[in-house]
């Protein structure tokens, strides 16, 4: 298992690079040369690999907080390029499903059009009813185009604030790890310190010891000389 510091940022590119091949060959292919229901599906399809994608780019602004400085100026272009290409095929499938909205719309007004006045005398009345409805309908698609778009703004917001609460929790965990090196270099130097201490304690035992046995001796041999004398 690879344990280099930029394995994980790799794999999560190399993920997001799969996706977005993906999604490319959908949007060229079926999201354009499909009609109808197949055409829808494979929008939705695109749809959840781009959620996917975006996880990815997620996961890589994490991962590229524990690069080394010495690497990460390379990582962050990847980065920036990875979102940059996100933004762009997000885009492009949204223009689609505007498209295909739009089509969907002009579907539905189109039967009544190739009528004439004289098979129904209420023809105006009818094609402007339908006109109503279609304007109905396209207010209707734009006002849950903007809901999306602020569901997605929100949901933004909230994953940046996530991404600055991990950042802030790591920051965290990394300075209680200089803490406790620093403690453990305390420690150990106070254990130095002590085991200095405890040499020299033996020391002064032995010269102390030294010192009174020589002096019993001399007792001992200045009574003797007494005795002798």
């Amino acid at each position: 298992m690879d344990n280099s510091p930029t394995a994980l940022f790799d794999s999560y590119e190399q993920d997001f690079q799969q996706l977005i091949q993906s999604i490319r060959e959908k949007l060229d292919g079926d999201a354009n040369q499909q009609q109808g229901e197949q055409r829808k599906a494979a929008l939705r399809r695109v749809e959840l690999e781009l959620d996917e994608a975006d996880e990815m780019v997620s996961q890589m602004e994490i991962e590229i907080q524990g690069i080394p400085q010495s690497l990460k100026p390379s990582y962050q272009t990847r980065l920036k390029t990875a979102k940059s290409d996100l933004q762009r095929y997000k885009k492009l499938s949204k223009d689609l499903h505007a498209q295909l909205s739009r089509m969907d719309l002009l579907g539905r007004s189109s039967p009544g059009l190739g009528g004439s006045a004289s098979d129904d005398p209420y023809g105006a009345s009818s094609d402007r009813t339908r006109l109503l409805a279609g304007t109905a309908l396209l207010e209707d698609g734009s006002r849950r185009l903007l809901e999306s778009q602020r569901i997605a703004l929100e949901t933004e917001e909230q994953g940046a604030d996530i991404l600055r609460s991990l950042r802030s929790q790591r920051e965290q965990i990394v300075n209680s790890r200089d803490t406790l090196q620093r403690a453990d270099t305390s420690i150990d130097r106070a254990s130095g310190t002590l085991k200095k201490m405890i040499r020299r304690m033996y020391q002064q035992r032995i010269v102390t010891a030294a010192i009174i046995l020589v002096l019993v001796v001399l007792i001992l041999f200045i009574l003797w000389a007494k005795l002798w004398h």
